[in-house]
């Protein structure tokens, strides 16, 4: 299966973030990529960043999902599009699930939520897998993919061959900018999507804005822990590579004794 990772710009209204989006789409689809996934909160945009009350209404947030869904039919390609989503228990940080058809699948809620979250969103309580072209994969969402390493572990034990991790980590503002991915100078982010893929076996695709001064890259991680593509550092565009299904065996993770930890 040929993925797309996206490195948007950090979007100013969910109006830009869909020019981005449809944008991005039609690069990876051009390149025949199957799947493509965006980061964290991506529509409409990561909260505390003052965009418009309107953008994050209900409605506003369910025209926009209509919006992806006819980009993903017209660009025959799936789209892993997070979004925050109100329920009745509260504001979620989910990550939707769009078909080559332009289909809603589901979507996965983020479960873990960082301590500087907690007043912003409300956790979710369920994991799920999904499956296109016959790839089975799951989704982890930021923190909890970061520091939370059951998350990834459960779906590669359920047969998924890669998670997907959209994240956002870094800033416009301050901040240093990397030059060499998984450098030791570098945050420890990149670290431990390594070892997402290493501990489990599988492949691991980790998407992030291209901020300024972003903590990490958008990056493919084989399930050996090599770092098979990246995005440059602050640079917007889609990365774009195969994965090969019979090297995500998830031996490491089918040999976890859960029984122990009960």
């Amino acid at each position: 299966m040929k993925i797309a990772l996206a490195s948007p710009p950090i979007p100013k209204s969910i109006n830009e973030g869909l020019y981005w989006l449809e944008k991005l789409v039609e690069e990876a689809a051009e390149a025949k990529a199957e799947i493509i996934c965006f980061p964290e909160s991506y529509l409409p945009g990561y909260p505390g960043m003052e965009y418009p009350a309107q953008d994050r209404s209900p409605e506003s947030l369910q025209t926009a999902l209509d919006q992806v869904c006819a980009i993903a039919a017209k660009n025959a390609i799936a789209i892993i599009v997070p979004m925050d989503w109100h329920s009745p228990a509260g504001l979620l940080n989910i990550a939707h699930v769009v078909s080559a058809q332009g289909e809603v699948l589901g979507y996965q809620t983020k479960n873990q939520l960082d301590p500087s979250e907690d007043d912003i969103w409300v956790p979710g309580t369920t994991r799920r897998l999904f499956e296109v072209n016959g790839i089975k994969f799951g989704i982890t969402i930021c923190h909890e993919g970061f520091r939370y390493p059951e998350s990834v572990r459960w779906a590669a034990q359920q047969g998924a061959k890669i998670v997907f991790h959209p994240h956002f980590g870094g800033s416009d503002v301050s901040g240093v900018q990397p030059t060499e991915w998984g450098s030791k100078s570098n945050p420890y982010y990149e670290k431990a999507q390594m070892l997402r893929a290493m501990e489990n076996t599988i492949y691991f695709a980790s998407s992030n804005y291209a901020s300024r001064y972003p903590d990490s890259a958008s990056a493919l991680i084989a399930p050996d822990g090599t770092c098979v593509a990246h995005q440059p550092y602050g640079q917007a565009g889609v990365v774009i590579a195969d994965i090969d299904p019979d090297l995500a065996t998830g031996f490491l993770a089918k040999r976890f004794k859960n029984q122990l930890y009960a």
